[in-house]
Formats: C-alpha cells, sequence, structure tokens
C-alpha cells in the first residue's frame, strides 16, 4: 500500500492506523502548496487531495472514512470498528463530525478563507465564524468522551479522526483544547502508532 499524505494534514488520522495495523507500507509526500494542476498526485487522483491510498491491486482509495472503514474490514484483527451496533454507529458518527464539520467547515474557514468568500475584506469575519464552529465542536466531541478513553469506549477509526482535528487545534493553532480532549489528545499521542507517525511526518 501506499499511502499520499502531507504532512500534519489530515491524513495524519490514515497514517497513524496504518501503524496501528502493522503491515508494510509506503509514503509518498504531497506538497499542498502547489497547485492541484501541478500535483503529480493528480494523475492518481483527480481529486487531486489527501489522504489517497494505493491499494496492492493497484486501486485507488479516497475520502477519509472510506479509507479508515476499508482498512479497519481489512484487518478485523486489529479490532478499529466496533462490533457493537450501537458503539460502531457512534464512532461513525463521531468521525463523520470530526471530519465533515469541525474540519470541513471549522477549521477550512481558518484555513482557506479565501474560499468562502469573494471579498479580502470579509476573511476575518468567515475565520471568526470558523473558530466558532471548531469550538463548538470541540465542546460536542467533548460531551463524547466523558468517562471514557476513546469515543466508542475502545480505540477505533473514529480516534483517528479526533486525533487529527485535536492536532490541529493544539499543535497548529495554539488552542486550548476542553478537559476531555486535552486527555484523549494525550492518550493518543501516548500510543506507539501515533508517536511513529508524528516522527515520520516530522512533528516529534
Amino acid at each position: 500500500m501506499k499511502l499520499h499524505y502531507a504532512p500534519g494534514a489530515c491524513s495524519i488520522g490514515i497514517h497513524l492506523l496504518l501503524e496501528e495495523i502493522g503491515k508494510p507500507y509506503q509514503l509518498e509526500a504531497v506538497a499542498l502548496t502547489v497547485p492541484p494542476s501541478d500535483r503529480p498526485l493528480t494523475k492518481v487522483n483527480p481529486k487531486s487531495k489527501v489522504p489517497t491510498l494505493e491499494r496492492d491491486d493497484g486501486s485507488i482509495l479516497t475520502e477519509f472514512g472510506a479509507i479508515a472503514t476499508w482498512l479497519a474490514r481489512t484487518n478485523p484483527e486489529r479490532h478499529l470498528i466496533p462490533e457493537d451496533p450501537d458503539h460502531e454507529a457512534l464512532a461513525i458518527e463521531a468521525l463523520d463530525y470530526a471530519v465533515g464539520t469541525i474540519h470541513a467547515q471549522g477549521f477550512a474557514r481558518l484555513f482557506r478563507a479565501a474560499r468562502f468568500t469573494p471579498n479580502e475584506a470579509d476573511q476575518d469575519v468567515v475565520k471568526a465564524q470558523g473558530r466558532d464552529i471548531v469550538a463548538a465542536g470541540y465542546a460536542t466531541l467533548d460531551a463524547m468522551l466523558a468517562g471514557q478513553d476513546y469515543v466508542a469506549g475502545a480505540f477505533s477509526i473514529a480516534d483517528a479522526a479526533l486525533f487529527y482535528v485535536e492536532f490541529w487545534g493544539a499543535a497548529r493553532m495554539g488552542m486550548t483544547l476542553p478537559e476531555n480532549c486535552a486527555a484523549h489528545y494525550a492518550r493518543m499521542k501516548a500510543r506507539p502508532a501515533v508517536a511513529a507517525t508524528l516522527q515520520k511526518e516530522g512533528f516529534a
């Protein structure tokens, strides 16, 4: 397998899942500062975004949730998706919320304000909206994590998604995470697979 990634991007969540699984994989760094039309990745994935996973049969898989779910289903011995339907639903709910709301609606406004307004003078308003969305998102995740180490009880693909949005807030933006999110973030960083991922991506 080969993971097309950008250091510190959302692909870090898929990277840590590959480390958790423990099977051989390759890394291909993508320069997101290069226009999509000039990225070699575009020839592999027309969406030209990370994460992109090249599977051993040469087929391509894209989108965080799809890749994470496929990795979990094809490596059942790692128990990356809860077997209990209620816990499975909770894991998918948390993953989708982290990716679709906190990332796509919140951090996207902070990192790419120009995409949300044609007027440069309005970008500060867009960023403020992003901060509010992220803060509300953390509050929701904090409630989901109350009284437990991982969002669905045991470590799952959901925690990989939570980790990357926590990482963005704490490490990239200097935000203070709420108590349960901060404890989860610290717990994740203590996992050997996460520590290895951070080291390989240049953050340790």
